[in-house]
């Protein structure tokens, strides 16, 4: 497109040239250029026009110039024709143009013509101008233009952005280009959703610059906006403008997760993550897809679920925060768990997010962490005695049955300083693998040893080994020490401790077994049924803070030694509660708890840095000692540690107790120390702490938790507690060991206890660990903070639901959730009253942290009311079930009501359904009520054919439901969907019913219906509505054609059920492997094709068939070869039967042919098939033809026809049955009855009836003639029907039955049974007493089509009268219709195919293309009673095919005449040519008397063509060119054939009865028809009858000119006098005006004047004269006293004689004729229905009002009398008020 400014107008004198043409598109795709009138282009400048021979420039542009110069530009011309060129030239008219050239040019094919053009501009504008050539094939002109440089933009129409997401973008790029002379500046106009940049620049003359267009749509629509783009100079206002179409459309996101570890896709509780059980210190990875089934790109982001847990760090983590899914694709995310707490499982919410989209999808991840499960494989390592300085080895097994690595650590000192030592210490244990360790006994002293060590497993309880072993020396043996003392040592201090029957109750609740001295078993099988309730933990912190441990009050934990202080630290300067000194020795008090005296051993370890001073000594019971523990390092800059053991025992062991033995107690002391100079540096530590952060539970009760210390480096490394900054860090959190030394690539793990606190601070303590006595320290953070439980409700602690009906039950989803830290369990509550009403599931649960779970609550209202119910949510922790239990409210609000549904539609129609197929349809069903209805619904089925037998109980249902139970929401509708599969033709009726449910899915209440759906199953049905007939059998009737093809019975077998036998083959199938197939059906019929002689032109049958059903039919004609299976070459056997070969033959032959044979008709369509039989071979022939319809019916018709010799009389009977119309008995005048006999044959057949069978029919009667042949001998022509005429007269009231034989003249003859039915007389309320069967048309009434290649269309194929009386004439209308676009027809009625009591007029036409021509048809009863059934003929011819017939004569004609005058000379010897014809000059000679000579001489004689021949042939031999144009010229003489007629047949059927019998049953009918007394004679054409004299005055109304000039007069008069308004309104007041005339003259005369029929009873005077004066007569009073008497002529049309002169002495009172009045009434009905035919006249319009005018303009002529009269009357009649209601009679023609 292009954007230009308005300039200003051209200058120039001359005409301004427009181009055609705006020139080439843009470059870009889809930019046509656009310019303001006059605008010049640059791309057409570079076309040329090749016009009259000439090859030239269109136009001259001057783009840049200056005024006061001179511009030049050259025109050059080339010749481009053949010839010599001359042109004249007509230069510029303006002044402005100038150019130097003849007037005259002349250019040679193929030369050019260069022209140059000056412009000389005077004023800035624009100027136009032109230089016209003319030459003499035409003109052309050169367009001169000037035009002045303007902005001009290029832009393309619309610009269609991508689809796109809502709030998301999508970007576009055009094209911007300046296509002037000028640099235009530019700025862009648009709003959102659209952006454009740059919005605004400057473009350069000929440059371009990319737009880029952004699309932000924020809904879902279809956005069209135009972009305004101004520009113009720079800085200067710019008024130009163009502008771009911008299209976007944008579509909400969509996302889907899908886990590919779920099969089938769909998840209960959406998405979710499961990683089961996952081992501390590992990670495990799963994926999901973000899938996006929208059209649009979809962004999305990743983020956890915000929540109210404090939670301190998450532990999944998503591979994937923020992404684009394309359209159809998906995007894997991948989520890591790192569990972090063992024992616990983690619940986290993935909140995905779609920019634009209308939901959030949450992805849960749970997974559970497990932590190592370690084992001893034995609880207690006995070493036995051991000699001093002596060791004795043995091992034991570390199980790890889990698959987590295990961290382990012996709290035990294993360098020296202990007896006993475990190698390794410290370590791992594999998943599901076995370590084994070595443990060392080496005694120091002769004394029994016994150390329970504990073995500190990562994340999990410690686990303890017993260590017992006595030490032997040469002077002191002491007892040994067996794992038996331990147990007994254990039972003894516990019973000493409890009441005395501890034991025996321990015994019997433990159920210990005893060995047989009354010991128990060993340590090893019994030690996991300790009495002792400590937890290991507990243990574990005894064994390792003693006396010191404040939380170690009760007496079972209170010890027997212990040691102050527990800790030692040498050269640490440290402010802590442990003993640092600088010094290199610090004292260490040891207790005796016991009432015995102790003796105390150290372990002395060699080489160590630590000594103890005194090794040994004896303590008192309940006293103390002291020791010191030196320091004393041998190497400088040196980290040490240790863990000194001193073991205490009873001095005198053996008498304590008896004979229990006690075994030592064994306490420790751990001390480190550094040996760095002052000055100089530590070392560096490098460790790590896992975790760096520990987690307690959230509720107040004392735990554990365990923390790594790994020593990384290649040096050892000491660590000490530092509580300077937070001294009251010590007593709230305990630590295990507070100080030790690390091994390099060892590790230590460190047990915290503590009892979280409200007080705590949420983001929790921090611990520093002082690492190698320096200012390196390690930061541990402890959290240890008691939350209260909370758990959130949704919806504000409220549920509601929707309106419910009574006695149902509603269920929603309702979510709680976990917000603290701990692991809760929870429980409903729901008060006993509401239990009815409300129920939720689950009820009870567990809820881990972050946790949310989804509740189904369910309510069943009772009644209709509001409800209001409080259920409590009850919940505690899990770890102390017995705690304090949280509750909460939630307010359940519910209503009920009473719930109802209906149907859209109370009756749904399916309508008709193919038998054994099924169909779709759905049953909306509407629930207005205000709740929800759950149903069930059921079906009851009636058949509502009455002819149909069936058991309901065993009768299929039809309809099949596909839900019977649902539920409908309030206010919606249900689509129903349903199956409707009929088992049998019949008309189905349905009543669906509906139950309400309740909430246990029972009906709760009766059933009700709700709609009833009808159907009605069908079969496929056809039925033939009209036939006709062509070629040799053309002219018979269809009444004729419906017998031959026995159509009625025809029509009864399409239309009826098929049996189960003709459903074999739903469809037309090969399926025989005969070619005689069998029949699967009983229906069979006879297709009688009727006779004709041997050569004859075809007989064609057309039978036009219709689908009166309302589903397609599939129907075919079967030959016996399309029902045979196609075998191949090989399988067949050649053996044919006769049969089979003479079904072949008329198959080869083609006797028998059906066009087409099959097809499909849609419901009301037809179809026109045709049957032909050629009449190639003589004899009679039948031919089995299958007539299949696709899933209905199979008829088996039998096509039968015979072919004559050419000599052989024969008559063809259509049936050999003849029914005669019923009579009633007693009937003086039987009617007259016909039987048809067809001479199908060449030659005349004379027929006899036998009359002798009716002659002994007479005498088995009475001598009473019961059946009469009027005619029993006659003469049938060829091809034409012999009218055998019959009077039944039956004597009883029963049916007879004749079978008469009919004999044929040197023919067969043919027994016909006749049957006849006679009756009484009927009831007087029997309205039709008269039932004669052809007077009934057979025809089904359906609108008829025209046959194919019909012309011309009868309105009516038959027309039937019904009863009538004698001597009665009617009258019918029918319509010739040309169908014809094209071609004009003349059409004619056929005299010989009526009797002379049918008269139709006009006889004859033309129709032009479209036209319809009305025709009267009337019907003159004889006067005896007869059954009528004629055939009338209408031959029909186009006037195309007369055209070319007389053409044809014409030519013949022409041909014959230049025969006649032209003659071949065949004589080739001629030496002369014309010497013949012409006389040479003639010479000088003698002058002779006699005639004068003439110039040229006679030609002989023009012999025939015979002769010619022969004198031809004795001269000369024919040549064959000569043959060839004799036998053109025959063929040219030979007389065309005239045209061939079209026949249209007329039925025109009528039964006539006598006046006796006719009025008793008819009375009220006898005045419609009209009577002519002197009515036709049967067979008495010539008869006369008496003239009836017109009144004087009247002129003759004969058919000539006056008769018709009287017509039209009255017909005026008529229509002048019904538009008069004062004539409509003096019919009112007619009836009581006397009669101006004298009605006993008339009718007497007229009744006197009648003749009497001579074949009926003479009818006396007093029955006319009694019928005369009632209205109620036999024609209407008007005309009944106006009878004409007239004549009927031969050819059947009613005519007047000439009048006599009338005498003076008629009567005063004068009228007019009744058939005068009868033709002007006739005459007026034809110009209404002509009317009605075109259009004009709409007889079933509403008449129109019409307001009257003033009395007083109405009665300007009358006489104030009559105007007085007129008001009176319309003062009486107020229901008019002035206003009448007149017909809409239209104007009768006068022409």
């Amino acid at each position: 497109m292009l954007g230009n400014p308005q300039g200003p107008e051209p200058l120039a004198s001359g005409a301004a040239w427009r181009p055609s043409s705006p020139g080439k598109d843009s470059k870009y795709p889809g930019i046509h250029q656009r310019q303001r009138g006059g605008k010049y282009q640059r791309q057409t400048s570079s076309q040329t026009s090749g016009l009259v021979g000439l090859e030239l420039k269109p136009e001259l542009v001057w783009e840049t110039w200056d005024l006061g110069r001179e511009f030049t530009k050259t025109i050059v011309l080339k010749s481009t024709h053949s010839k010599l060129q001359k042109l004249h030239v007509r230069p510029p008219v303006s002044k402005f143009f100038t150019t130097v050239i003849p007037q005259v040019i002349v250019l040679s094919p193929g030369t050019s013509l260069s022209m140059p053009v000056c412009f000389r501009p005077l004023k800035r504008c624009e100027y136009e101008d032109s230089i016209e050539f003319q030459g003499k094939d035409g003109s052309f002109q050169v367009c001169l233009r000037a035009i002045i440089p303007c902005h001009a933009l290029e832009v393309p129409d619309s610009v269609l952005l991508p689809l796109c997401a809502v709030q998301n973008s999508s970007n576009t790029v055009f094209m911007l280009k300046n296509v002037s002379k000028l640099k235009t500046c530019f700025q862009w106009m648009c709003t959102a959703p659209f952006q454009l940049s740059p919005e605004q620049g400057l473009l350069r003359p000929g440059y371009g610059c990319h737009i880029t267009v952004s699309f932000r749509p924020q809904e879902a629509l279809v956005y069209q906006q135009q972009a305004y783009c101004r520009f113009g100079e720079e800085g200067d206002k710019a008024e130009s403008c163009c502008s771009v179409l911008l299209q976007g459309l944008a579509k909400y996101p969509c996302i889907q997760l899908r886990n590919p570890s779920t099969k089938d896709g769909k998840e209960k509780c959406g998405p979710e993550l499961h990683y089961g059980s996952v081992a501390i210190g590992q990670s495990l990875q799963k994926h999901f897809d973000i899938f996006n089934p929208s059209p649009v790109t979809a962004s999305f982001s990743i983020s956890q679920l915000s929540s109210g847990v404090h939670l301190l760090e998450s532990e999944f983590s998503c591979s994937v925060t923020r992404g684009e899914v394309a359209p159809g694709g998906s995007l894997r995310a991948l989520v890591t768990y790192t569990p972090a707490v063992v024992d616990s499982v983690s619940v986290e919410y993935l909140s995905v997010k779609c920019r634009g989209a209308l939901n959030e999808t949450l992805l849960k991840l749970i997974g559970n962490c497990v932590g190592p499960t370690v084992t001893l494989s034995s609880s207690v390592l006995d070493f036995g005695c051991v000699e001093e300085g002596g060791a004795v080895v043995q091992t034991v097994e570390l199980v790890n049955y889990t698959p987590v690595e295990a961290f382990y650590q012996w709290d035990l000192d294993c360098t020296g300083n202990s007896v006993f030592s475990i190698q390794p210490a410290s370590g791992t244990v594999c998943p599901h693998s076995v370590t084994t360790l070595k443990a060392v006994y080496r005694p120091t002293q002769p004394i029994a040893h016994h150390r329970r060590v504990s073995c500190i497993i990562l994340h999990r309880d410690p686990i303890f080994l017993d260590l017992i072993g006595t030490c032997h020396s040469e002077l002191q043996k002491p007892v040994i020490l067996k794992p038996e003392h331990l147990v007994l040592y254990n039972l003894h201090w516990y019973r000493k401790q409890n009441p005395p029957d501890t034991l025996t109750a321990m015994q019997q609740d433990n159920k210990e077994p005893l060995d047989q001295p009354g010991e128990l078993c060993p340590v090893e099988e019994q030690s996991h049924q300790r009495p002792d309730k400590r937890t290991p933990m507990e243990e574990y912190y005894q064994s390792c803070l003693g006396c010191m441990d404040p939380l170690s009050c009760s007496p079972l934990s209170s010890p027997h030694v212990s040691v102050v202080p527990r800790e030692l630290l040498f050269n640490h300067k440290i402010s802590s509660s442990l003993s640092t000194s600088s010094t290199h020795s610090q004292p260490v008090s040891i207790t005796n708890h016991t009432r015995g005296k102790l003796s105390l051993v150290w372990t002395a370890a060699q080489d160590s840095p630590f000594t103890v001073s005194p090794a040994s000594c004896d303590l008192a019971p309940l006293k103390s000692t002291s020791f010191r523990v030196t320091y004393d390092p041998k190497q400088l800059n040196t980290l040490h540690g240790a863990q000194l053991e001193c073991f205490a025992y009873y001095k005198d062991n053996h008498h304590i107790e008896g004979q229990l033995l006690c075994p030592p107690w064994c306490v420790t002391v751990r001390v480190i120390g550094h040996s760095f100079q002052p000055g100089k540096e530590n070392f560096i530590p490098c460790c790590s702490l896992k975790p760096p952060q520990v987690v307690f539970p959230a509720f107040s009760v004392l735990s554990y938790r365990t923390v790594l210390l790994q020593n990384s480096g290649d040096l050892p490394l000491t660590f000490c507690l530092d509580h300077s900054s937070n001294p009251a860090l010590a007593e709230s959190v305990s630590v295990v060991p507070n100080c030790g030394l690390i091994q390099p690539g060892k590790h230590q793990i460190l047990t915290l206890r503590t009892t979280p606190t409200e007080d705590s601070p949420k983001e929790g303590y921090s611990l520093h660990l002082q690492l190698n006595a320096a200012k390196h320290t390690k930061e541990l953070n402890v959290v240890s903070v008691v939350e209260k439980l909370r758990v959130s409700l949704e919806g504000d602690n409220s549920l509601y639901f929707q309106p419910t009906a009574v006695g149902s039950r509603t269920q929603r989803s309702h979510h709680i959730r976990s917000l603290s830290r701990l692991p809760l369990r929870f429980q409903w509550s729901i008060p006993e009253p509401d239990q009815d009403l409300i129920s939720v599931e689950p009820d009870a649960g567990e809820l881990h942290p972050n946790e949310s779970s989804v509740q189904k609550w369910s309510f069943s209202p009772l009644e209709e009311k509001t409800y209001t119910l409080k259920p409590t949510l009850t919940f505690w922790p899990i770890q102390t079930p017995g705690s304090n239990k949280s509750h909460l409210t939630l307010t359940v609000v519910g209503s009920g009501s009473k719930g109802f549904i209906e149907a859209e539609k109370a009756v749904l129609d399916v309508g008709e359904i193919l038998v054994g197929s099924c169909r779709a349809i759905q049953v909306p069903l509407v629930n207005n009520s205000p709740c929800p209805v759950s149903f069930c619904l059921s079906v009851q089925q009636i058949l509502l054919d009455e002819v149909l037998n069936y058991d309901p109980g065993t009768e299929p249902n039809a309809l099949e439901l596909d839900c019977e139970r649902g539920t409908i929401v309030s206010h919606s509708k249900l689509l129903l969907r349903s199956t409707v599969r009929p088992h049998r033709r019949a008309q189905y009726l349905w009543t669906i019913s509906y139950q309400m449910l309740n909430a246990s899915g029972f009906a709760s209440s009766p059933p009700e219906a709700v709609c009833e759906v009808r159907a009605k199953g069908v079969f496929p049905t056809l039925q033939v509505i009209d036939v006709c007939s062509g070629g040799s059998v053309g002219r018979l009737s269809k009444v004729h054609l419906w017998k031959l093809f026995s159509l009625d019975s025809l029509n009864e077998l399409m239309l009826s059920n098929p049996s189960p036998a003709e459903l074999t083959y739903r469809t037309p199938t090969r399926h025989s492997l005969s070619s005689c197939p069998s029949v699967f059906t009983k229906a069979m019929l006879d297709f009688n094709f009727s006779a004709t002689p041997i050569n004859s032109e075809p007989s064609i049958f057309v039978l036009m068939f219709h689908n009166p059903g309302s589903i397609p039919v599939n129907w075919a004609f079967l030959f016996p070869a399309d029902q045979q299976i196609e075998l191949e070459y090989w399988a067949e056997t050649g053996e044919f039967s006769a049969t089979e070969l003479y079904q072949m033959k008329v198959q080869d032959n083609h006797l028998f042919s059906i066009s087409p044979r099959s097809g499909t008709l849609l419901p009301g369509q037809q179809r026109a098939v045709h049957f032909t039989y050629s009449h190639d071979f003589a004899g009679p022939d039948r031919f089995p033809v299958v007539l299949k319809l696709s899933y209905g019916r199979e008829i088996l018709l039998n096509f039968q026809g015979m072919t004559l010799e050419r000599d052989r009389p024969y008559l063809h009977f259509a049936s050999k049955q003849h029914v005669f119309t019923s009579v009633t008995i007693g009937d003086c005048t039987p009617p007259r009855q016909v039987y048809e006999l067809h001479n199908c044959g060449a030659v005349p057949v004379r027929y006899e009836v036998d009359t002798a069978v009716l002659s002994q029919l007479k005498v088995d009667n009475f001598n009473h003639p019961v059946l009469v042949c009027l005619n029993p001998e006659g003469e049938v022509l060829p091809g034409k029907t012999g009218m055998v005429e019959w009077i039944f007269s039956p004597l009883e009231a029963k049916m007879y039955q004749m079978d008469v034989p009919i004999h044929v003249q040197f023919g067969d003859s043919t027994l016909v049974r006749f049957e006849g039915c006679g009756f009484d007389s009927l009831p007087l309320d029997f309205t039709n007493p008269f039932n004669c069967s052809h007077t009934k048309p057979s025809e089904p009434c359906v609108k008829r089509v025209p046959f194919p290649g019909q012309v011309v269309f009868l309105s009516e194929d038959s027309v039937s009268l019904g009863n009538i009386p004698v001597c009665s004439r009617s009258s019918r209308i029918l319509f010739l219709t040309n169908v014809s676009h094209t071609d004009s027809v003349n059409y004619i009625w056929d005299k010989q195919s009526y009797q002379q009591v049918v008269q139709i007029h006009p006889e004859r036409g033309r129709l032009s293309p479209g036209e319809s021509s009305l025709c009267v048809l009337t019907f003159t009863s004889t006067d005896y009673p007869t059954c009528y059934q004629l055939d009338v003929i209408c031959k029909v011819i186009q006037e195309a095919a007369i055209t070319r017939y007389r053409d044809a004569l014409q030519l013949r004609e022409k041909e014959k005449e230049r025969r006649r005058d032209e003659f071949t000379i065949t004589d080739k010897n001629l030496t002369e040519s014309q010497g013949v014809l012409i006389d040479k000059e003639a010479v000088a000679a003698p002058v002779r008397k006699g005639p004068p000579l003439r110039k040229y001489k006679t030609l002989p004689p023009i012999c025939s063509s015979g002769s010619c021949e022969t004198v031809g042939t004795i001269c000369t031999k024919i040549t064959r060119a000569e043959r060839r144009a004799q036998r053109e010229t025959a063929k040219a003489l030979r007389r065309p054939e005239p045209p061939q007629p079209a026949l249209l047949h007329l039925g025109v059927t009528a039964h006539s009865h006598g006046l006796p019998e006719y009025l008793p049953h008819l009375f009220d009918q006898s005045n419609e028809h009209y009577r002519c007394f002197q009515s036709v004679k049967p067979q008495r054409p010539e008869g006369t009858s008496l003239r009836t004299s017109f009144p004087a005055g009247l002129p003759s109304t004969t058919h000539g000119p006056e008769r018709e000039i009287t017509m039209h007069v009255l017909t005026s008069l008529l229509s002048g006098i019904l538009d008069d308004p004062v004539f409509t309104q003096s019919l009112t007041t007619l009836p009581s005006k006397p009669i101006p005339y004298q009605i006993q003259e008339t009718s007497s005369s007229h009744c006197s004047s009648s003749p009497s029929p001579s074949s009926l009873p003479p009818p006396d005077c007093t029955t006319s004269s009694h019928l005369t004066p009632k209205p109620q007569n036999l024609s209407s009073g008007t005309t009944e006293q106006k009878e004409q008497h007239n004549t009927v002529d031969k050819e059947g049309t009613a005519g007047y004689s000439s009048n006599k002169p009338q005498t003076q002495n008629t009567p005063h009172t004068q009228h007019v004729p009744a058939d005068m009045n009868e033709d002007v009434l006739l005459n007026t009905l034809q110009n209404l229905m002509m009317e009605a035919v075109r259009g004009e006249l709409v007889l079933t319009a509403h008449p129109r009002t019409v307001i009257l005018p003033p009395v007083f303009t109405r009665t300007r002529k009358m006489s104030k009398a009559m105007a007085e009269e007129e008001r009176e009357i319309l003062r009486n009649k107020k229901d008019t008020a002035g206003t009448h209601h007149l017909p809409n009679v239209p104007k009768v023609p006068t022409a």
